[in-house]
Order: structure tokens, then sequence, then C-alpha cells
């Protein structure tokens, strides 16, 4: 959906782009955004989101990123009026870019449509299709068009020459000495596990995480190195570091700036459906991910990564949830509890011997 008054065919020269969460979605936007910049160097964008996402938005060149504090000055309908007043402030905007289309992002871009900035593109997030994917009865299960491609699609609408040439950050990357203290230089494999996602439907039982784990840590060209959050993410995590050898966890130890240079130096990244697979997308590292209740066809697959590397069994209820949100009407979880720990590790040991000479 666009809202177009111009008169004249040039593009927009400064643009807002909206994208406020989450963090996994960001990371979705960079093959767009750095196309646009990479094209079309004239244009000043400014990117709205909240503060997690600066350092990833920070690695295009050119992009202004201003922070939207949700939990404090910008919270609340009073809280998108003051957010809205902030970006005025920061430049004369000739257009803007829903890449989220929520209710704080439609009343803040129809503020802006109100004082006069009448160019905008709003992201089809192809519901309809979504819901016919996750539907129990007459399921179509069909490869939906993926979300990095549909925000390039809505910055086209906008007039942008946008392609897929993005490839990563970081071509060479030498490790902060904050990184090298803990792990030391790479003489083994270093294989990246993040176990742990947003929501329940999307996380591979713990238990048989820790089996993986137990394996790939007895060898000893293996280095295991745990990404995670806080609490009790950090807690179990630093509970498998402490049980087993070669394994270290880095949960809350480094900006995501220093994690993206450490990811980018692993061989293999072991995850969900997660914000830490387009972590591996951005720098090129290849990912093995486990899929549950939801499915590469909704288009949320890593940027750029080979198909065959998603790990997934199939059911006939599968999938049953674009974000992994909702209960398992079966009550057993079986697309995660029926996918065996020593497949995993044989997936892991297959990819990186292609790879690496270890």
């Amino acid at each position: 959906m666009v809202q177009n008054n111009r008169k004249d065919k040039t593009y927009p020269k400064k643009l807002l782009v909206i994208r406020l969460s989450a963090i996994g979605d960001v990371a979705m936007t960079v093959p767009a955004i750095w196309s646009l910049v990479t094209n079309h160097p004239d244009v000043q964008v400014t990117f709205v989101s909240q503060g997690f996402a600066r350092d990833i938005i920070n690695q295009i060149p050119g992009v202004l990123f201003v922070e939207a504090n949700t939990k404090g000055r910008h919270k609340g309908l009073l809280g998108i009026w003051k957010l809205f007043k902030d970006l005025k402030r920061v430049d004369k905007y000739e257009a803007i870019a829903d890449l989220h289309n929520v209710i704080r992002s439609k009343i803040l871009r129809n503020l802006f449509f109100l004082s006069g900035v009448t160019t905008i593109s709003v992201i089809d997030k192809g519901r309809k299709e979504k819901r016919k994917l996750v539907r129990l009865k007459n399921k179509q299960l069909v490869q939906l068009k993926d979300t990095p491609t549909r925000y390039m699609d809505s910055l086209r609408q906008l007039g942008y020459i946008i392609d897929d040439s993005f490839d990563y950050f970081f071509r060479e990357v030498r490790l902060p000495d904050e990184i090298t203290t803990l792990l030391g230089y790479k003489d083994k494999r270093w294989i990246g596990i993040a176990p742990f996602a947003k929501h329940k439907g999307k996380i591979y039982p713990l238990e048989k995480m820790e089996r993986v784990i137990e394996i790939l840590s007895q060898s000893k060209i293996n280095k295991i190195i745990l990404f995670g959050g806080g609490g009790e993410e950090q807690k179990k995590l630093s509970e498998w570091e402490s049980r087993f050898p070669n394994t270290v966890s880095v949960a809350r130890k480094y900006s995501i700036t220093n994690e993206l240079k450490l990811i980018s130096n692993l061989d293999v990244m072991l995850c969900m459906d997660s914000a830490n697979m387009h972590f591996a997308s951005l720098v090129n590292t290849p990912v093995i991910s486990i899929w549950g209740a939801t499915h590469p066809y909704a288009g949320f697959y890593g940027w750029k990564q080979n198909p065959k590397n998603a790990i997934q069994i199939d059911l006939t209820c599968r999938p049953c949830s674009i974000y992994g949100n909702k209960s398992c009407f079966r009550k057993d979880n079986a697309c995660l509890n029926r996918i065996e720990p020593e497949l995993i590790v044989d997936k892991i040991n297959t990819l990186i011997d292609k790879y690496n000479k270890f």
C-alpha cells in the first residue's frame, strides 16, 4: 500500500524508515536498506527503532539511527506523539517507509501524513496467505514471499532501485581483545549454539540440546560457544559451560557488534528460528536451524542461507504458528521432540567437513 501524491517521478531524498521491533526483524531489513544506500548515495535514510537495533543499523554506511524508547519517553499514545515530535526535529522527511505496520507505526505514519508527508509506503505482510499456511484444515503448504523481499518491495514502491546484492558485514575481522581473552585464538572448529527463542514452539527441548552439546564437546577439535540472553537463559548456559569440556558461554558478555564479529568467525551456528539465525546470515556464517511450530515457508528463513540446512520433520499439522506463540494442539510438541540429537550432530559435522580443514 502506498499513499503518494507526488507529481514528479524522482525518488524521495529524505526517507524515514519505521521498524520498531523485534531484533530479528530489524536484521532482516538490512539487505533492503543496504541496497537503498548503495544504489542511492544521495538519499538520507533515518531508521527509527528500539535501542537494541542500533548496533545492527550502524553497520550500514550513512544511515542515521534514532532510538524509540517505547518503555520510557515514547511509551503509549502520548509517547508516540513525543516520538513524532522528536523525529520532526531530526530531519524534514519527504517519505515514510513503514516496515512494521502495527498500531504504533500506523499512528506514527498518520501523524506525519497529517503534517504534510504524503508519500508513504507500507509493508504487505501477507497476513491472508500466512493464515492459510498455519490453519489445520485445508492447509496451503507453499513457500511464501520472504520477509527481506517484502521490505525490498516496500522501498521499490517509493521509486528506489533495490536489489539483492547484499552479502555480509565484516569480510575480514580481527576479533577484539575481550573476545580472544575468553576464547583464545581460533585453532579448533568453533561451533556456535543458540538454543533459545522468544516462544516455546520454536525451542528444541533443552534436555535434547544438552545431549547435542555433550556429544560435540567430547571432541578436542571442537569449541562450543553458547549464545543467549540474561536471566534463566544465562543460568542454563553457565550450567552447561561448567558441565561440558570445550564449552564456553558468552551470554550477555558482549555488545551486539562484537557478537556479530564473533559469529562471523564461527564455522557454523546451530540455532532456532530466532534472531541468531539472522545475525549469522548478516556475517555469512552457515546456519543449521531447527524448526518446530514454525516453518521456513512463512518467509523468515535466514538471508541467503541454504534451505537444505533447515532441520524439520513433516507433520500434517506443521506449521501451526507463524511466530511459535501458540500451544501445541497435540499436547506433545512432536515437531520438536521427534528430532533426535544425533541427527543434529551429524548435520553439523557434515557441514563443517564440507568447508573446513579441521
